[in-house]
């Protein structure tokens, strides 16, 4: 593993230049991403980026703690099972990651690729941002059927009790509340906030079928990206000029 000063190096002493050394990295985005969206095992962290190898998540693991930016620890107890746990330095890379999705929303989702749409990582991303609140029940089994993706990652349950959500790729052995069937990329884009759900469900592209009470309130609970509401400018529009100190 290289250490930090052994980077490659813009020959720049520009702060632009040297935040990009280390963050400009494959992939060093998406896992400060998951990291600052409250992942803090190495597994959860896989599961939000699912085409990352181990040995490169763990290389870029290492050099955020190298640059001061994450803490390791172990936890207390048997499992003596490790941590990772931002610094100052590194929530301070909060609004900057905020920006980049922002940005991405606005100028970057006109060609999303199908092959770009991982189903694990889509549901890892919509178990977070499921709206309890807008849940009838407390304790509820939903079942997210997608019958256009390979079969074992076609089928994903979110068991929600105690207003927590675990995602289970196997069945739980729970009664299932709600079944949703759509397709993986309908499903992508209506979690990007492209696509509204009940649009999507008058449509017929999602099919709701189990409680009614789930199914009239899915637009309330439905999972949606943090950065959905950040709309796209319309073409041709203008904006003022910056001004100069």
């Amino acid at each position: 593993m290289l250490p930090i000063m052994a980077r490659a190096s813009y020959g720049q002493f520009c702060p632009v230049a040297k935040t990009a050394e280390l963050l400009a990295e494959r992939w060093m985005p998406l896992v400060v991403r998951e990291l600052l969206a409250g992942s803090c095992h190495f597994g959860d962290l896989r599961r939000g980026i699912p085409l990352i190898s181990p040995a490169t998540l763990s290389q870029r693991l290492q050099e955020l703690v190298d640059a001061g930016i994450l803490e390791r620890t172990r936890a207390g107890g048997r499992s003596r099972r490790v941590q990772y746990r931002l610094t100052e330095a590194g929530e301070e890379l909060r609004p900057i990651i905020r920006a980049f999705g922002v940005w991405g929303q606005r100028w970057a989702q006109q060609n999303v690729r199908s092959e770009e749409i991982d189903p694990e990582a889509l549901t890892w991303a919509m178990h977070r941002r499921l709206d309890l609140t807008g849940l009838p029940a407390d304790h509820a089994v939903l079942l997210f059927e997608f019958p256009d993706v390979e079969i074992r990652l076609r089928r994903f349950w979110f068991v929600i009790d105690d207003r927590q959500v675990d995602v289970c790729l196997k069945n739980p052995g729970q009664d299932v509340d709600l079944t949703l069937t759509t397709s993986i990329r309908t499903m992508a884009m209506v979690y990007l906030g492209q696509l509204q759900p009940d649009s999507a469900v008058r449509s017929g592209a999602i099919d709701l079928g189990g409680s009614r009470a789930l199914a009239r309130t899915f637009p309330a609970w439905c999972p949606r990206s943090p950065f959905a509401a950040a709309a796209r400018r319309p073409a041709g529009a203008r904006t003022a000029p910056a001004q100069r100190s």
